[in-house]
């Protein structure tokens, strides 16, 4: 998903967008909205014969949930509901989890209960080597490797690598130099996806950029997941990155980014509708209605109305509760978040 419009204050959102926290609540992983110029790309074919062509299915990342972390009402982490609905995800279809990411309000989890969070779902048989990635921000490399060092040194897949985002406007050298230190510090660093997510971080990553740090660590980079929500920014990834997954986080973008080399996705709507994101994953088709839940759930704050939804999914108002600053979605848009999405539901099961 991508990121609502500026200067909006939804009840319960977070003032301003705190400097501490690139998982916004109300700019996750959204860029420009429906209006947005690079619309006109929206039936561009594939060109076989371009580096845009549709990577073959079984090389691709696939769909990848940026897992919800439930919680208790008294603020703690609700490890049987976290491995319950990874359960869940993962029979849907999703091919793995991220824990810690935009809707698992990663930047309100210490270091304690990440490391009990991975270890409840090894202990719960996922296989972690396959299945679980962990996202990391922080601004300091000593705070950003140790958070990726607990993912490898439990034997994770790998993690969602965000730039610092405490002082703005590095320049792309400062960057190098900061993911360079990161991932000396690393134990065994594998699958590393550069996160771009201007919205939130106000740190871009320059295609340059990302190319410099992927020959300095052959075999290190796996992917970009592209938040960005610019098509012209996704189309230069595509094209400079053939061999890096390149993962969209903006539904409204997801199929056609498919049918041009991307490789699936991480996003929060994997949460509550993996199955109606298959075909834009599998084939690149776009999926009716999901823009317009897309735009709704925008209207709001992220993170709490993806739990009401995945509350809606399980029956189970357990889901609902958040870690602070956040609060959970209200009753009124419980209910109009809930109508929508059985409605896109109902529609694509008749």
């Amino acid at each position: 998903m991508t990121a609502a419009p500026a200067g909006r204050q939804a009840a319960g959102a977070v003032a301003a967008l705190p400097l501490c926290c690139w998982w916004s609540q109300t700019n996750m992983s959204y860029g420009p909205g429906p209006g947005r110029s690079t619309d006109r790309h929206m039936n561009e074919p594939s060109r076989p014969n371009s580096p845009l062509a549709m990577r073959p299915r079984h090389e691709r990342f696939g769909l990848g949930c940026a897992l919800i972390t439930p919680f208790t009402a008294e603020g703690e982490v609700d490890h049987a509901r976290l491995v319950a609905h990874a359960r869940h995800v993962l029979a849907e279809g999703c091919a793995t989890v991220t824990l810690f990411g935009t809707t698992g309000e990663g930047a309100s989890i210490g270091l304690r209960d990440r490391a009990a969070m991975i270890d409840s779902v090894g202990q719960a048989g996922f296989d972690l080597r396959r299945r679980v990635l962990a996202g990391v921000a922080a601004s300091s490399v000593e705070d950003a490797a140790t958070q990726a060092n607990q993912l490898f040194d439990a034997g994770g897949r790998g993690v969602l690598l965000a730039p610092p985002f405490y002082f703005k406007g590095p320049s792309d050298e400062g960057l190098y130099r900061w993911f360079s230190a990161v991932l000396e510090r690393c134990h065994s660093p594998r699958e590393v996806i550069l996160y771009h997510i201007p919205s939130v971080t106000s740190v871009p990553l320059s295609s340059a950029l990302i190319g410099r740090i992927d020959r300095a660590f052959p075999g290190v980079i796996g992917g970009i997941k592209d938040s960005g929500g610019d098509w012209d920014v996704t189309e230069r990834f595509l094209t400079d990155h053939p061999r890096l997954h390149v993962l969209v986080g903006d539904e409204r973008l997801l199929a056609r980014a498919v049918r041009h080399g991307g490789s699936g996705a991480i996003n929060g709507f994997s949460n509550f509708c993996a199955r109606l994101l298959a075909p834009m994953v599998d084939d690149g088709a776009e999926v009716p209605g999901v823009a317009e839940l897309v735009d709704m759930v925008l209207t709001h704050p992220v993170t709490p109305a993806v739990k009401a939804l995945v509350a809606h999914r399980h029956g189970d108002e357990g889901y609902l509760f958040t870690a602070p600053p956040l609060v959970p979605a209200t009753a009124t848009a419980r209910t109009q978040l809930t109508r929508a999405l059985d409605a896109l539901l109902a529609r694509h099961a008749a």
